[in-house]
């Protein structure tokens, strides 16, 4: 009777392998639901900045008609953008920056009459024109996107 010193050394290796195997597939799911985060964050992102954008593009429609009409921010805390920006979740007036946050359908915008110039880039020379501060806030899940635009109106 002759004795096979291997024995049992293919079951050895083959536990090892498949160990191997097991790592490699944790580590593949493990990234695979990392990379799926990530993109339901920037898609999360993208929505944000698209509410934010699409209601800047509101408040400046409500600026640019002729019948509005918003008196001149006083002091400089009223005349900063509005530091709550970063914060708010409902329409309505904020004491604070002395603004009114309007909601629209995807976020929040905010108008600040800055006052009258005759130095406003785009506007022709020694035109009169009133600049209008528009802060707009989109939110989607945890994201929160800010724009801002100067509005002159002659």
């Amino acid at each position: 009777m002759t004795r096979n010193p291997q024995r049992g050394m293919a079951l050895l290796v083959s536990l090892v392998f498949l160990l191997m195997l097991t790592l490699i597939g944790i580590s593949s799911m493990q990234n695979a639901t990392l990379q799926e985060k990530m993109a339901g964050s920037v898609a999360l992102r993208n929505h944000s900045f698209q509410g934010a954008e699409t209601a800047l593009r509101v408040g400046e429609s409500t600026v640019q008609r002729d019948s509005y009409s918003l008196p001149v921010c006083s002091g400089a805390s009223h005349c900063a953008p509005p530091a709550e920006s970063a914060t708010i979740t409902a329409g309505g007036h904020n004491p604070g920056s002395g603004v009114t946050w309007v909601a629209t359908g995807t976020g929040f915008y905010a108008v600040q009459n800055l006052g009258a110039t005759r130095t406003a880039v785009n506007v022709p020379i020694n035109t009169p024109a009133t600049l209008y501060r528009v802060t707009a806030v989109g939110i989607a899940g945890n994201s929160r996107s800010v724009v801002e635009s100067i509005y002159a109106k002659y």
